[in-house]
């Protein structure tokens, strides 16, 4: 039987994603696309590969067994493809990472603009996400994140600031009217610009000063999806709404304008700056390898 090798991309790619759309977003194709190419496989296979509900599409015992078949043959395909690439002057190729939407602010912003003045034939990919994804079955090659989150079986590179702190701040306005807070916990009496991920967690705001640290959990009149609205959090603390806490580099250009006021600097906690990360069980895509080479080599400048 001959089957469009095309049609058997497209159902890996919606089966590792769990979905047309996520799959689409992960190729870089379109949803009505990848649809159409799996009605094909099955109308040619004669069986059903996935259920679908409006909530999910999960592959059926059949899909689950072309799955398991397909992944290692269509991963020895790429490998075969990129044993070719590397035989290239310049590597080519797309490299697709999904990042959190901070490390796509404050991280990669100086890495790549010079990156791809280098490598001319590489295009970058960039998903910028603050959802914890398995970012190899949603069709990225690497990730950023930071070191709690990283899973075990990566290789971890570090990737640009190697500390980092979070940030409290509010406009002199509001300080002014409301007082300004000279421990942690009285956070709990000031009105505060919260960030909530898409899972649903609003971590608590953590502070750190001379080996004592604190986690409050204070409320306040705003709450933002983490990442994603963290900008308008910021514009709210400008305008006088209450205290933001984030990255600090994210509020520094306000806090050096003046726009913000620094706000229990003294209990600002650091942490370890974030890593790129690939699984380490496979050959490296030579648009990856030349990746790591460059932030490698930008960091020992």
């Amino acid at each position: 039987m001959k089957v469009d090798l095309g049609d058997l991309n497209a159902f890996v790619v919606v089966a590792r994603a769990k979905g047309f759309r996520d799959g689409a977003r992960a190729s870089g194709g379109s949803a009505s696309a990848l649809s159409e190419a799996v009605r094909r496989l099955e109308a040619q296979l004669g069986v059903r590969l996935f259920n679908r509900t409006t909530r999910s599409v999960v592959p059926t015992e059949a899909g689950e067994g072309l799955l398991a078949r397909l992944s290692p043959a269509l991963s020895e395909m790429e490998a075969a493809l990129d044993v070719v690439n590397g035989f290239r002057d310049r590597p080519a190729g797309t490299l697709r990472l999904n990042v959190p939407v901070s490390a796509a602010r404050l991280v990669l912003g100086s890495i790549v603009p010079p990156f791809l003045a280098a490598y001319p034939d590489i295009q970058l990919d960039i998903i910028a996400e603050d959802s914890f994804v398995d970012v190899i079955a949603a069709g990225c090659d690497a990730g950023i994140r930071y070191d709690e989150r990283l899973e075990q079986d990566m290789i971890a590179v570090p990737i640009g600031p190697r500390v980092q702190r979070f940030a409290t701040a509010a406009s002199s306005a509001y300080l002014d009217r409301r007082g300004r807070p000279k421990h942690p916990r009285e956070l709990l009496d000031h009105a505060c610009l919260r960030g909530r991920f898409s899972s649903g967690s609003m971590p608590a705001w953590e502070f750190e000063r001379k080996g004592e640290v604190l986690r409050v959990d204070p409320t306040g009149p705003l709450i933002v999806q983490a990442g994603g609205g963290a900008d308008l959090a910021v514009e709210a603390a400008i305008g006088g709404s209450g205290i933001v806490y984030l990255f600090e580099d994210w509020l520094r250009p306000h806090l050096d304008s003046g726009a913000l006021e620094p706000v229990l600097e003294s209990w600002w906690p650091r942490f370890s700056g974030p890593f790129l990360y690939y699984p380490g069980r496979r050959l490296v895509p030579a648009p990856l390898r030349a990746f790591i080479d460059f932030i490698k080599a930008s960091a020992d400048q």
